[in-house]
């Protein structure tokens, strides 16, 4: 993934909608009406979503006769993860190198 779709993907997640969809098509490939189906929202609201999150590389489609199947593209959701990990490693290392100076005299 470059910087654009990483800034994407990221921004695709700050919806609790598209994360609702993200974490349902963590389960496994659904078509639209699926997701709409458990969602409350209307069908169209879920098909913008979707466009949304492909456009930001996160998910995928295949049609299958007159029905499009959504799934997740693995790769994209591991870049994120990546990205997430890095951060919250350097954070801990910070607070643990905060930890370990003496506290200063007054």
């Amino acid at each position: 993934m470059d910087a654009y779709r990483d800034s994407a993907g990221w921004a695709a997640l700050g919806d609790p909608t598209r994360r609702a969809i993200v974490a349902r098509l963590a389960e496994g490939p659904l078509a639209v009406g699926e997701l709409a189906a458990e969602l409350p929202i209307s069908r169209p609201a879920v098909s913008q979503a979707l466009k949304i999150l492909k456009d930001a590389g996160l998910v995928s489609e295949r049609a299958t006769g007159t029905r499009r199947i959504y799934r997740l593209n693995p790769t994209a959701v591991a870049a994120l993860r990546d990205q997430l990990d890095t951060f919250w490693n350097r954070a801990l290392t910070s607070y643990g190198d905060v930890v370990a100076q003496p506290p200063e005299e007054t």
